[in-house]
């Protein structure tokens, strides 16, 4: 199975949206709560390739996006061959 990281803060509605969606698949991640953390936030910054917004979703390390990344795999059926599910 696939290596899952989102980069959330709290309070973050689309932070919520991604995982619900990534819980409802019983997919297992990793969350990394940018709130308090500068060096964090700088972190995920540059590995998502200049994004500032959380959520910050990688797969495999590979920078997927967001929110509305993650629910656009999905609904195209992408998301379980990222994560090693499908065929």
């Amino acid at each position: 199975m696939a290596k899952i990281e989102i980069y959330t803060t709290g309070f973050c509605p689309f932070c919520v949206r991604a995982k619900r969606l990534l819980d409802s698949e019983n997919l297992t991640y990793e969350e990394i709560d940018v709130s308090l953390s500068r060096d964090l936030r700088q972190k995920m910054t540059k590995r998502a390739e200049g994004r500032t917004s959380v959520p910050q979703i990688f797969i495999d390390d590979i920078p997927i996006g967001g929110s509305d990344e993650l629910a656009q795999l999905h609904r195209l059926g992408k998301l379980d061959m990222l994560v090693g599910r499908a065929s």
